[in-house]
């Protein structure tokens, strides 16, 4: 993860741009994008968070201001704010990744690991979001925790059931590139199938 790199926030794109709406409530809209090389596309607008499926390199050209020239790796996770540009692949190849973007002001609490899976790896947390990385290796389950509402972004899918405090399960499967919102709730969380699980989790505040 490279926490320091600031970026912009999405707000529209370009007729025609390579995009896809994948998840919107009042909370965040979450934007699929892939851009050839050499490809780019404006944006303006709200602080959001962008997780990167491969590695690459791009250019934020701001309005006002100097070029920003960064390199990513595949699972960065950068936190955006909010300002007026372009971002361009500036790389040989093509370059995926999801922005999510917040719809709201946010608030002041700090959450930090409080009911989070000890495995949980905290990227990223401000009046916004709080953000982590969750790894489930094959085979195996996490302990009992609590998490609110998220988007989930999965680089490595896996076959998932939840086992409730109540005795019921669940179906939880996600696929890899998958983007799906995930209500609030209390749970473990079992790998049943034969690949490792890789998600970035982004909770609105």
């Amino acid at each position: 993860m490279r926490s320091a790199i600031v970026w912009v926030a999405l707000a529209s794109v370009a007729a025609g741009a390579p995009t896809a709406e994948k998840l919107r409530n009042d909370k965040v809209v979450s934007v699929e994008i892939t851009l050839r090389p050499g490809e780019g596309v404006p944006v303006e607008g709200r602080p959001a968070v962008t997780v990167y499926f491969e590695s690459g390199s791009l250019a934020f050209t701001p309005r006002v201001g100097r070029v920003e020239k960064i390199s990513v790796q595949r699972g960065d996770t950068v936190f955006s704010r909010a300002e007026a540009g372009e971002i361009r692949n500036t790389g040989s190849s093509g370059l995926h990744f999801v922005r999510t973007e917040f719809l709201t002001d946010g608030g002041s609490e700090t959450w930090g690991t409080t009911g989070l899976s000890p495995n949980y790896k905290l990227l990223i947390e401000n009046q916004c979001t709080r953000v982590y990385d969750i790894r489930i290796p094959a085979g195996t389950r996490e302990p009992q925790h609590t998490h609110k509402a998220r988007v989930v972004v999965c680089l490595s899918g896996a076959v998932l059931k939840h086992l409730m405090p109540d005795g019921r399960e669940e179906p939880s499967t996600l696929k890899t590139g998958e983007v799906a919102w995930r209500l609030g709730s209390t749970h473990i969380g079992q790998n049943l199938g034969k690949t490792d699980l890789w998600v970035i989790a982004i909770e609105p505040k």
